[in-house]
């Protein structure tokens, strides 16, 4: 009679080690889903929130009439090394100023590098020169993530 018992869970053992490999592969897939879908969704971020940093960067250059300053004194290098240093890292952009006839002001580029990224937010501003003759200029700024 005992080595009936013996038999019996020898068996038992085999059929418990393939629930137990089973249940270790699904584990294992299921690891893989998960961190697949995790990183993809931190690595793209939303539209909006590109177009918010981005005009929350213009108004805060020119909360106190600095943006429309430099535009009118043409200074691009300094309105380009400060976006660079304003905009959070990783974030490509591309700076046209255009006056009150939609014509191009910026004779140079104001740009950190190429998009690297499909998803491309823009940003419109509208901004005023405050010296003896009053200025409008509109900004248009391109973001994207860079690659």
């Amino acid at each position: 009679m005992d080595w009936r018992v013996e038999n019996v869970n020898r068996n038992n053992r085999g059929q418990v080690r393939i629930v137990e490999a089973f249940l270790a592969v699904l584990i294992v897939f299921s690891a893989f889903t998960v961190t697949a879908n995790v990183t993809v969704t931190q690595s793209n971020p939303r539209d909006g929130d590109l177009a918010s940093a981005g005009l929350e960067t213009l108004l805060k250059l020119d909360s106190d009439g600095r943006l429309a300053s430099w535009i009118s004194s043409k200074n691009w290098t300094t309105i380009r090394e400060t976006l660079s240093l304003a905009l959070p890292a990783g974030v490509a952009f591309s700076m046209t100023i255009y006056d009150n006839q939609m014509q191009p002001v910026n004779t140079a580029t104001i740009s950190n590098g190429a998009f690297g990224s499909q998803r491309i937010s823009s940003v419109e501003y509208v901004c005023g020169d405050q010296s003896m003759i009053f200025h409008v200029y509109i900004v248009q700024l391109e973001l994207a993530m860079a690659s």
